[in-house]
């Protein structure tokens, strides 16, 4: 088969289409040079071109969706996410007065020019997709904690609904931005909150799904949306009527479906095969084994791993991953 362009080889994959190989890629934090758009670019550039990934999958400081409503937090100086310092929210009261913030400015605009930026360092090259996380989980890190908003949401649902709707209103218009910038989509994670480790499905089908929902209308003719689901015994089930081109989640966790469970499921691609919590640990050939066991899903697949990577993930595993790819096709 004659070579495909990465963005071909991305949408021919996203259709379940042949491809000349699976799509590749992961991505990673690089928590001290998330701090200024010019440093987030140049780390994602960096380790797009070191591994020659696919498609780049930006992937900002996690903190700064509740920086805009004011938490704040210190910055590391080492491999770690930053720490909170004050959350916004301390009381119901304080949940119900959170308010709609221009999603085109303050923190927002910050990281629309990294996508910008990012977007004319690589051209028509790849396919560039945004994290955007969800509602729920905005408004629980304004409340410093999923255990404080579970409490004031029982207590003041109404107050909790009108968090939600305000935060919902912001991401709606900043994922709009995103695209109207030249994103292929977004990266939608509700982070744990799709776990049933955090809640059951009648909280999040109250808290979660309407809000999520909203978000992702606002990007719903975007060819490369993504739903990524964080953590052990999610929901993914649930939410696969979702309007993505995509599914991400991590399919060797615990109590988790696996890849080939979810595309018998669904018409969207599947995107994991990869053990991002021992990826740092494993051999090349382990790496390999992993991903030798993701292709045998057959059409609709990327090969990713099911969050991000650890920074200090060796480059020789990173290779091995490509390299399967590259293997199975030639085979």
């Amino acid at each position: 088969m004659i070579e495909m362009t990465k963005r071909e080889r991305v949408r021919a994959a996203l259709a379940g289409e042949r491809v000349d190989r699976v799509p590749v890629s992961l991505w990673r934090h690089d928590f001290l040079r998330e701090w200024s758009p010019e440093e987030l670019v140049a780390a994602t550039m960096e380790a797009y071109r070191a591994d020659d990934w696919d498609f780049i999958k930006l992937n900002p400081r996690a903190t700064y969706f509740a920086e805009a409503w004011g938490n704040s937090y210190e910055r590391p100086v080492t491999q770690r996410q930053p720490r909170l310092i004050a959350a916004t929210v301390r009381d119901a009261a304080g949940l119900g007065a959170i308010a709609p913030v221009d999603p085109r400015a303050g923190v927002f605009d910050e990281h629309l020019h990294g996508l910008r930026l990012l977007l004319e360092t690589v051209g028509n090259e790849a396919d560039v997709v945004q994290t955007i996380f969800s509602p729920l989980s905005v408004v629980a890190m304004l409340c410093g904690s999923d255990a404080t908003f579970r409490e004031l949401a029982e207590a003041d649902a109404d107050a909790a609904h009108a968090a939600l709707d305000a935060v919902a209103r912001t991401l709606g218009g900043y994922a709009r931005a995103c695209r109207d910038a030249g994103a292929a989509g977004i990266f939608f994670a509700p982070l744990f909150w799709a776990s049933r480790d955090t809640c059951d499905d009648e909280f999040y089908a109250e808290f979660g799904r309407p809000y999520d929902l909203r978000v992702l209308a606002e990007v719903r003719g975007a060819p490369f949306n993504i739903l990524h689901v964080c953590r052990n015994h999610n929901m993914l089930d649930a939410l696969l009527d979702y309007p993505v081109a995509a599914f991400n989640w991590a399919d060797r966790g615990e109590g988790n479906p696996g890849l080939a469970d979810i595309r018998r499921l669904t018409t969207k691609a599947v995107m994991g095969g990869i053990d991002q919590a021992r990826l740092h640990l494993m051999s090349p050939d382990e790496v390999a084994v992993q991903a030798r066991d993701a292709l045998s899903v057959g059409s609709g697949l990327f090969l990713t791993a099911g969050c991000a990577i650890r920074p200090d993930t060796p480059p020789q595993n990173r290779a091995a991953l490509s390299g399967a790819a590259r293997a199975h096709a030639a085979a």
